[in-house]
Formats: C-alpha cells, sequence, structure tokens
C-alpha cells in the first residue's frame, strides 16, 4: 500500500478526502512511474494534471516529495525509497507556488 498526498484542488477533482491509498503489485519495485500511472487509472479524472499526457513528463507547477526531499527532478523509473512503498510516509503531490 502506497499513501499519496494531493493538494486541494486534485482532492475536489477526485472527488476525495484526505490522503489516497495505492494498491499494486510489485510495491518493492514501485517508481514514480508506476505510482502516478496506478494513480491515473484509479482517479482518471487526474489524467493531464499532474503530468503531460502526450509526454508524460510533470506539469511545471507540481512538485513531489518523498521522506522530506524535493524529488520531482528524480529520473521517474528510480525507485522509491522503502517508506514510501511501506506505507509509513506518504508521497506528497504538491502545487508549487507561483508569481510574486
Amino acid at each position: 500500500m502506497i499513501r499519496v498526498v494531493l493538494p486541494t484542488h486534485l482532492r475536489r477533482l477526485a472527488s476525495v478526502n484526505g490522503e489516497v491509498t495505492l494498491q499494486f503489485d510489485g510495491e518493492e519495485g514501485a517508481t514514480q512511474r508506476l505510482l502516478l500511472d496506478a494513480l491515473e487509472a484509479s482517479y482518471p479524472m487526474l489524467r493531464g494534471t499532474i503530468r503531460d499526457q502526450s509526454t508524460g513528463r510533470r506539469r511545471a507547477l507540481v512538485k513531489f516529495f518523498a521522506c522530506g526531499e524535493d524529488v520531482s527532478f528524480d529520473p521517474p523509473d528510480s525507485p522509491l525509497p522503502s517508506m514510501i512503498r511501506t506505507g509509513v510516509e506518504p508521497f506528497l503531490i504538491v502545487g508549487a507556488m507561483a508569481g510574486g
């Protein structure tokens, strides 16, 4: 089980309260890409909001955090930390602040 915390606007879009839990095979090999694939499969209305649908790249104003570290620029196929894979810590998807 992997826990995911979404920003408020994406929780509203997905009609969920609080964090989301994802179950998928091979959690020991879980990566950002597999996590986001599972999230979008469970909540199809989120497709295109976190990643560009054609390129699969993270949207510019979205950040990812794992175990208190910004992993937004990590390769999408890097394994997630064990604390995320085991559900001890949540994977955070954060809407970045912009403007002045």
